[in-house]
């Protein structure tokens, strides 16, 4: 018999499954996971960004990402580090309306974020050996997925935006009475600042940018070392990409308060 033939009687003979799966495990329960996290962390963003308020706290020139860079003439002038040169916003609109955009599509486009939400939320498929509801399956190649090709270019977009939130971090280091001050504020602005470096820096196009095209490491030591730390952190790529998403939060709401008068910065230099 023929290895065609072969594999034909085999798929013959092959038990038919009514149910999508044997599992008898929850593996329902991570895409749920990722559904509940990623719309609770949309929801809480698309509120604090449309109300405008609570988002820079002149004594300690905190500015929350969220709000970063804030260049509308609505904006409190202290807060627009980089001038204002758009009029002013209607309600609603976000202040960083010029920059979310590139955020948005570098974590859509991210490959990491592609296998949670097409998991998660188009259950393609939900989990391994788990059948899924679609019938075809096009790929990347067609509208509006072939868009994730330009994931490279969100990715130059994106190191911009992370200079420009280490700006704001470096401009935060400013006392109550002028001069050097450091506070528990500065502290999570920098973590935050410092892990949006390592998620941006394990993205899989920045290991490309850094190592490929290469026929012999050996020729490239410099790129060669670069590209073994930055697949170090590519490793750990979907704990920075969930990581990320908890610090940017944290760091908007503890600005928030702070700016609200819910309570003071904790202080350890002025």
């Amino acid at each position: 018999m023929s290895a065609p033939a072969a594999v034909r009687d085999i798929a013959r003979r092959r038990a038919t499954i009514a149910g999508r799966t044997l599992r008898t495990d929850r593996w329902w329960l991570q895409p749920l996971i990722t559904v509940v996290g990623l719309v609770a962390w949309v929801l809480y963003a698309v509120i604090r960004t449309a109300t405008q308020k609570y988002y820079w706290v002149p004594q300690y020139h905190y500015l929350t990402p969220f709000a970063s860079p804030c260049i509308s003439a609505s904006c409190i002038p202290e807060a627009s580090h980089l001038g204002q040169w758009l009029p002013a916003f209607p309600p609603l609109v976000p202040f960083a309306i010029i920059t979310l955009p590139f955020l948005l599509g570098f974590r859509l486009t991210c490959y990491y974020y592609r296998k949670a939400y097409y998991r998660s939320f188009w259950l393609s498929p939900p989990a391994c050996a788990v059948s899924e509801p679609h019938k075809k399956y096009s790929g990347e190649t067609r509208f509006p997925l072939i868009f994730q090709n330009v994931h490279r270019y969100f990715f130059y977009a994106a190191g911009i935006i992370a200079l420009l939130n280490t700006y704001d971090s470096i401009v935060a280091f400013h006392g109550k009475t002028g001069g050097f001050g450091f506070g528990l504020g500065n502290v999570i602005l920098l973590a935050n600042v410092v892990l949006l470096w390592a998620y941006t820096a394990s993205c899989h196009s920045c290991r490309s940018l850094v190592g490929g095209r290469l026929k012999h490491f050996s020729k490239h030591p410099v790129r060669y070392w670069m590209w073994r730390q930055v697949s170090k952190l590519n490793e750990k790529h979907m704990a920075l990409a969930w990581t990320t998403l908890g610090t940017l939060a944290l760091t908007d709401a503890y600005i928030g308060l702070v700016s609200a008068g819910v309570f003071t910065d904790l202080r350890f230099i002025n």
